[in-house]
């Protein structure tokens, strides 16, 4: 089987945020302690937003749904964690899943540590790092040298900005940097570019320790037009971005859908649209995608 290309491979680290990173490591969550998720926490709408505001924490939302995407289904701990509050009420809106990490996270010495409590309770193998522990918002610069703060107003940028950057600058999470300057394949993406890729890279201890790494990086590219600024965005202009930020560790394969498989340069095409909805890699796809290019280059 092609996964047995994918099991070759100690440390596998896939860093993003949200519906695409849970994705990603759903998919390859046969892999187990082998796999580590980065997760990015500047989210600062809904639920996640309306916690930062009163309680000063990280961006829980990306972190709750990755580790949702892991937990088995259906199961009491992963219908509870996903639960969403309704009504006209100071709860309604708010996620239990997120209000369980923020509670744990005050019990708790560092919210590692809750995510770590989430991860037993739900027999959840695959590692899930926040990208730092401390509070930070990502803050776009516009080319006139206005500043646009917050990734819900960076989104909703009419203009794609000239930069990214971090407020205040955060240290990256210390087991973070160990998992990727010891992975031996990174993967990036897919998910919102600006708001869910590029944030952990924005961080220089976590860009240092992937520099200091021997891996091989991936880049996933979305299915389907994202709603922000990055939607015009060319691959070539993400794969810059990206680099700019990266230093000497350049991306040397991208995977991008398409209806038949053929390989263009770094870029494989395959089919890996799910069957139950359009917006979503197929997961059997999208690993065998994925061994199927790591075994086709030399390590």
């Amino acid at each position: 089987m092609q996964d047995n290309e994918l099991n070759k491979f100690n440390n596998i680290v896939a860093v993003g945020g949200g519906h695409g990173l849970g994705r990603v490591l759903s998919a390859l969550s046969f892999l187990g302690p082998k796999l580590t998720g980065v997760v990015a926490t500047t989210d600062n709408g809904g639920s996640t937003g309306r916690l930062r505001q009163q309680q000063d924490c990280i961006a829980w939302g990306d972190m709750r749904n990755c580790l949702s995407q892991l937990a088995n289904h259906p199961s009491i701990g992963s219908l509870l964690f996903e639960y969403r509050f309704t009504g006209e009420n100071d709860l309604s809106g708010h996620n239990l899943g997120n209000l369980i990490l923020l509670a744990l996270d005050q019990l708790c010495v560092r919210p590692l540590e809750a995510v770590n409590l989430i991860r037993q309770l739900l027999k959840i193998e695959t590692k899930v790092i926040p990208m730092s522990e401390e509070p930070t918002h990502l803050v776009a610069i516009e080319a006139c040298g206005n500043k646009v703060f917050g990734e819900t107003s960076v989104d909703g940028m009419v203009e794609h900005p000239m930069a990214l950057s971090l407020e205040p600058m955060v240290t990256a999470t210390c087991e973070a940097c160990e998992a990727v300057r010891h992975a031996d394949l990174v993967i990036l993406g897919p998910g919102s570019f600006l708001t869910s890729i590029m944030p952990p890279l924005l961080l220089p201890k976590f860009c240092a320790a992937l520099n200091e790494s021997e891996a091989k990086v991936i880049l996933i590219d979305n299915l389907t037009r994202e709603p922000s600024p990055s939607a015009d965005f060319s691959l070539r202009q993400r794969i810059d971005w990206c680099h700019q930020v990266l230093g000497m560790k350049v991306i040397e394969q991208v995977l991008c859908h398409a209806d038949t498989s053929y390989q263009e340069g770094i870029i494989s095409y395959r089919p890996l649209v799910s069957k139950h909805h359009r917006g979503l890699h197929d997961r059997t796809a999208l690993a065998d995608a994925l061994a199927s290019m790591v075994a086709a280059s030399p390590r």
